[in-house]
Parts: C-alpha cells; sequence; structure tokens
C-alpha cells in the first residue's frame, strides 16, 4: 500500500513555533506602536491545538488504578523488596494515585480552562506573571524536575485572567515533559487563544536527573525561553520582558 494514501485522515499537523512572522510592510516605524508591529509581524493564526480532547479521564483513572499499582508491586520486587511487608502494604497503591496525580494535565485541555476566562480590553502594554510554580515529570526517567515559570504577553485587544496563565502551566507542566517542549507548549497555548502581537516564556529548573543521578550537580539550573511575535522580533521587546522577570 502507498504509504502516503495510508495516512490517518485526522493526523495533526505540527504547529510551527518558529513562524510568525508575514512578509515585511512598508509603514513608517513612527506611525506603528509595539501592537502595530505585533500585529504586522504575526502570520496566519496558528492550528488550534489547545481545544484537542483530553487523552484521561477520571473513569480511566479508576479503570487503570489496580493495574498501575500492580506494576508497582512488580517494581517493588524487582528491586529486591518485599512488597508484603508491613511498611510497603499499600505503597503500590498509595505510588499509583501519586502518579496519576502528577500528570493529571492528561485530563485537562486549554479550552476547558479559557472559554470564560478571556475578555475584550483595549490595552496594548505588557503583562507578566512571573515565579509561577511548576513541578513535571520527566519522561526519559519518570523523576521530577521543579522551578518557576514567567510569561509575558502583548495583548492584542484581548486579555487574559491572570490566573489562568498559571493553570496553562500546570496542565501542561503535570505530564510526562521536557523542558523544552514545556516552554513551547505554554507560548502556543496563549499564542493560540488570545492572538496576542506577541508572547515570552521563560522557565527555569533543577532536574532531579541531574541531581539524585548521573552528574549529581546539585545546584544546576536549566533555563529554557520562546519567544513569539514581537518578543522575538523586537530586540527592545524582549529586552523589557527579559528585565522585568529579573526585577
Amino acid at each position: 500500500m502507498d504509504p502516503v494514501k495510508s495516512r490517518p485522515l485526522h493526523e495533526k499537523k505540527p504547529v510551527n513555533c518558529n513562524g510568525f512572522l508575514q512578509e515585511d510592510k512598508k509603514e513608517s516605524s513612527t506611525s506603528l506602536s509595539r501592537v502595530d508591529r505585533g500585529r504586522s509581524e504575526m502570520s496566519t493564526p496558528p492550528l488550534e491545538s489547545w481545544r484537542e480532547e483530553r487523552t484521561r479521564s477520571e473513569e480511566d483513572n479508576e479503570l487503570n488504578l489496580p493495574s498501575l499499582a500492580a506494576a508497582y508491586t512488580t517494581i517493588l520486587r524487582a528491586l529486591g523488596e518485599d512488597p508484603g511487608r508491613q511498611g510497603l502494604l499499600k505503597t503500590p497503591w498509595r505510588a499509583a494515585t501519586a502518579m496519576q496525580f502528577f500528570t493529571k494535565g492528561y485530563q485537562e485541555t486549554i479550552s476547558d480552562v479559557l472559554n470564560d476566562a478571556i475578555f475584550d480590553e483595549d490595552h496594548d502594554e505588557m503583562v507578566i506573571v512571573k515565579d509561577i510554580d511548576m513541578f513535571s515529570m520527566c519522561e526519559h526517567h519518570l523523576v521530577p524536575f521543579i522551578g518557576k515559570v514567567h510569561i509575558g504577553y502583548l495583548p492584542n485587544k484581548q486579555v487574559l485572567g491572570l490566573s489562568k496563565l498559571a493553570r496553562i502551566v500546570e496542565i501542561y507542566s503535570r505530564r510526562l515533559q521536557v523542558q523544552e517542549r514545556l516552554t513551547k507548549q505554554i507560548a502556543i497555548a496563549i499564542t493560540e487563544a488570545l492572538q496576542p502581537a506577541g508572547v515570552g516564556v521563560v522557565v527555569e529548573a533543577t532536574h532531579m536527573c541531574m541531581v539524585m543521578r548521573g552528574v549529581q550537580k546539585m545546584n544546576s539550573k536549566t533555563v529554557t525561553s520562546t519567544m513569539l511575535g514581537v518578543f522575538r522580533e523586537d530586540p527592545k521587546t524582549r529586552e523589557e520582558f527579559l528585565t522585568l522577570i529579573k526585577s
């Protein structure tokens, strides 16, 4: 069978988070506000992947909990432990419910959070929420990485309830992740939901896979960033954002 013809009908196309530019427009720089520049630099609205269906439900949790607990029992035995001793009798069940909580982002979508929290507002100055606590699970070793997320955007006639930025972080961080993808997903979700002039996201995190194992560097931090729209194209806007999140 021709592999091209056998592709799934509903195959999702990747979102290009680096291509938010149109062809340059010949407009006087003195007549453009920062938001106007952002509008001219943003391309056709990206695919609305933030509305994608959730991949796990509460019913799935209940159905899969026994098999997940059984898997932890197997792990304990493989580690040389006795799952029947007093201290470990309920550990497989506790570990299974904890893992479901650590990955509860699979039960939520951005549209669940944002549909009633986007407001029309004639505001075109930068909005920043910084030091958002973040807890996630490294998909390579299934150990935590923790840190803070800083988000900034330039509104385009719409603003988002401030607490919802933290909710976006929560949804994507409560999944098996790598920090680079997490940073990009947060920025793309805000871009697709609000169509702002630009978005900037910076994540600073400590990875237990570097602290507890491997190179065992206790004070190492990983910093990732995603800049879209005017945050990517205008050095002054980007500098303002980076300065404000450090203050």
